[in-house]
């Protein structure tokens, strides 16, 4: 049966909660690659009709997460394996960029370390809580907080948008290996680590490696 939305919502804040459900639904990877789903599932979850429900479906399908099945629903679009390669060689550029450029300036470096371990404190608590779906975000946080540390604006800006993308391979990537998540951690103390030694060079190498060992493999 369907339902009506709730009383006093505008319908933009309607297509919003569907929109931020869905997503939030895809990147957690609780919607999976391939799979095809319907309208009238969102909106029995929300308690609305179809209409805020279809409007996120096609903003989703703008942002590459959904492809729209007429009459069907819609299927999760699956992470294309080339551009999965390319999300990594952007980020290994931007952070190595971001480095480079806070330890030009390296009075900037201990407030920047100082983020940076508060950082991976969030992700060691989200992994002594086995929650997988928070743990990636943290990751995600972590590596933002690297960028951010570099002040370029642009970078941050672009890289904000790999956002999205970044949790969703992280969930792939060690969802199925999760004996991996104590060697990320244990590899993002080191990045911190040779961020406090001043070497922008090793740091380039030691997230080469980094990225190789949990996306790459």
């Amino acid at each position: 049966m369907q339902t009506t939305p709730d009383r006093g919502q505008t319908p933009a804040s309607a297509a919003d909660r569907a929109y931020q459900l869905t997503k939030e639904l895809v990147l957690s990877g609780e919607l999976p690659g391939g799979h095809l789903f319907s309208e009238t599932e969102i909106a029995g979850r929300l308690g609305l009709s179809r209409t805020p429900v279809r409007e996120a479906f096609v903003r989703l399908q703008a942002e590459e997460l959904l492809t729209l099945v007429p009459k069907r629903g819609a299927i999760v679009a699956p992470v294309p394996p080339g551009e999965a390669e390319d999300v990594l060689d952007a980020r290994e550029a931007v952070e190595s960029a971001a480095v480079r450029r806070l330890l030009r300036t390296p009075e900037r470096t201990p407030a920047a370390v100082e983020q940076l371990r508060a950082a991976l404190e969030v992700q060691r608590e989200r992994a002594a809580e086995a929650d997988l779906h928070a743990f990636a975000e943290a990751d995600e946080r972590f590596h933002r907080t690297l960028v951010e540390a570099g002040g370029n604006a642009l970078l941050i800006r672009f890289y904000t948008g790999l956002a999205d993308r970044q949790r969703r391979m992280n969930v792939a990537a060690l969802g199925p290996v999760p004996d991996h998540i104590p060697v990320v951690l244990r590899e993002h103390g080191e990045l911190i680590e040779i961020i406090e030694s001043g070497d922008a060079a090793a740091f380039s190498t030691a997230l080469r490696a980094h990225l190789d060992g949990t996306h790459r493999r």
